[in-house]
């Protein structure tokens, strides 16, 4: 379980040339903002008035030279995996005995999300915790986001990724055991990297459902909270979906406009930012507009709108969409911290018809990014759960 070290992988550090940011400043310059809808605010969509704010921020204010820096604080290593070049943070622990730890990121996110949990999780004693609770994190990205290009090849769906994972981490850096944690996309990838490899995997922490039970004649009778669930879940298909619908069924249509829009760019990715997590409306009381823009920076300046959607398409041809939730059972031993503004939150039962839980815990604060916004409890959760498995 030691792992290798990671100068056996490429070290990484992102650079941005003049002409980069030069192109990206002269595209914000000439945006066209959309009319205004009289009344619409957030209804419609990401309105002209926050847009125009926040371009204006982007174009004068807003300092990526200072984020890349932050960004290149973290310790990064490209590795070469089955033709897939992928990128991810390496991070070991101080403590006796670090328990190695993959955290997978989700859309619209990236591996910048790990940056405000990765000290108090390697290092528990210089975050006031015991040093017993040290993990080696490894947080890589998804194939086809930022700094993880994609192959160009059809194919890349969930469960491929989740074996592309489970070779970075028994074979690129070489740990036999290990835990997961993963929310959005990164709860259905470790919930298949668990079904399929559990001999490797020692138990994962969800923040997302990543499965969904198989109900048949045999099964207990739905409870009256899963029909209330599913009748909520069937209500946020119906109104909130149709970004993952165009991203499934036209994503290269799609990305014309924002791989060529900055500002469309932000528009698209920032209304998820707020409809998503728990700020009642106001997405700069949780985000602030230096992080919204590193996140939205990073897939311009890589180049990865179109790519990080095609993981949509995949997963809807492959596997079929709310239904892109797999039916099926992981014995894996399962943590599930359910933050109370998430997407949707199935109640205790509806989890443990998909997962061995051996612990659920309810929050009463946090939404969909749960380590940017509530990072104190996700620490704490994933402390807790694994400190039985390290053995």
């Amino acid at each position: 379980m030691k792992g290798k070290s990671p100068h056996e992988n490429t070290s990484f550090r992102s650079v941005t040339s003049p002409d980069q940011l030069v192109d990206l400043r002269e595209r914000l310059d000439r945006t066209r903002f959309a009319p205004a809808l009289s009344g619409s605010d957030w209804k419609h969509g990401t309105p002209p008035g926050y847009l125009s704010e926040l371009v204006e921020y982007w174009r004068t204010r807003f300092d990526w030279i200072a984020a890349e820096e932050r960004l290149n604080a973290l310790p990064q290593f490209l590795a070469e995996i089955d033709g897939n070049t992928v990128h991810f943070v390496h991070a070991r622990g101080v403590g006796p005995r670090p328990f190695p730890l993959l955290f997978s990121h989700g859309w619209p996110g990236s591996f910048w999300e790990v940056h405000k949990i990765i000290g108090p999780l390697t290092d528990p004693a210089a975050h006031g915790g015991d040093p017993a609770d040290a993990f080696d994190l490894v947080a890589p990205s998804l194939p086809g986001y930022g700094f993880s290009p994609h192959p160009g090849t059809p194919g890349l769906s969930l469960g491929p990724v989740a074996n592309l994972f489970d070779k970075l981490m028994t074979g690129a850096v070489g740990y036999s055991n290990y835990g997961a944690q993963g929310g959005d996309w990164g709860a259905q990838i470790i919930s298949r990297l668990a079904r399929e490899h559990g001999d490797s995997v020692a138990g994962i922490h969800l923040n997302l459902l990543g499965e969904m039970p198989v109900l048949d004649e045999n099964s207990p009778p739905l409870t009256p909270r899963e029909q209330t669930f599913q009748a909520e879940v069937q209500k946020w298909l119906a109104e909130e979906s149709g970004y993952s619908q165009i991203q499934g069924t036209r994503p290269s249509t799609l990305a014309s406009g924002l791989s060529d829009s900055p500002a469309g760019l932000a528009a698209w990715i920032v209304e998820k930012f707020r409809a998503w997590s728990d700020c009642d409306g106001d997405v700069e009381s949780v985000f602030s507009k230096d992080e919204i823009l590193t996140n939205v920076t990073l897939y311009w300046l890589t180049n990865s709108i179109a790519t990080s959607a095609r993981l949509y398409y995949e997963a809807l041809h492959a596997e079929g969409m709310m239904s892109m939730l797999d039916p099926g059972y992981v014995a894996t031993p399962t943590a599930y911290a359910s933050f109370a503004k998430e997407i949707v939150s199935p109640p205790e039962e509806w989890v443990r018809r998909c997962y061995n839980v051996t612990q659920f815990t309810e929050y009463k604060q946090g939404g969909h990014f749960a380590a940017l916004e509530r990072p104190e409890e996700l620490v704490g959760d994933i402390r807790a759960f694994f400190r039985p498995l390290r053995g």
